[in-house]
């Protein structure tokens, strides 16, 4: 169909994957520049520590759950809760959808597009905690 490239700057994690699958099962291939932008509402210590218990308590080191450090990987992860990833139809839908931390040289900022329904100004309260941030709580660098 056609290609949707998304500058991800300071859109909510939810609301941005929300609309990103809807678009990845309507055919659609989406890019998202700048993954390590996207917030996560909620207190930040609250935040950190639910993703921790996540990541490092839940399960058994060798059968998952696996979540990844880096901010990319891991919107992607949340991307992929949106859809259902366990049948044909969202397999595909998931291979549509690429991350990317920054934004690669191949492509041209003046064409991204910015989801108005998903900005983070949109939240009653400022409490909010960055992807970036929150993966270097795991480890990235």
């Amino acid at each position: 169909m056609s290609e949707i490239i998304i500058d991800a700057t300071n859109n909510i994690a939810g609301r941005l994957s929300t609309f990103v699958a809807k678009q990845a099962l309507m055919g659609n291939s989406v890019n998202i520049l700048n993954s390590e932008k996207v917030v996560v509402s909620g207190d930040v210590r609250r935040t950190i520590n639910e993703s921790k218990h996540k990541k490092f308590v839940r399960g058994v080191p060798r059968k998952g759950p696996f979540y990844s450090k880096f901010a990319d990987r891991f919107l992607r992860r949340i991307i992929r809760g949106m859809l259902p990833y366990k049948q044909p139809r969202g397999v595909e839908a998931y291979k549509k959808i690429m991350c990317y931390i920054g934004v690669p040289s191949e492509f041209d900022i003046t064409k991204a597009i910015k989801i108005k329904e998903a900005d983070a100004s949109k939240l009653p309260d400022l409490k909010f905690v960055s992807l970036g941030q929150l993966c270097k709580e795991f480890g990235a660098d």
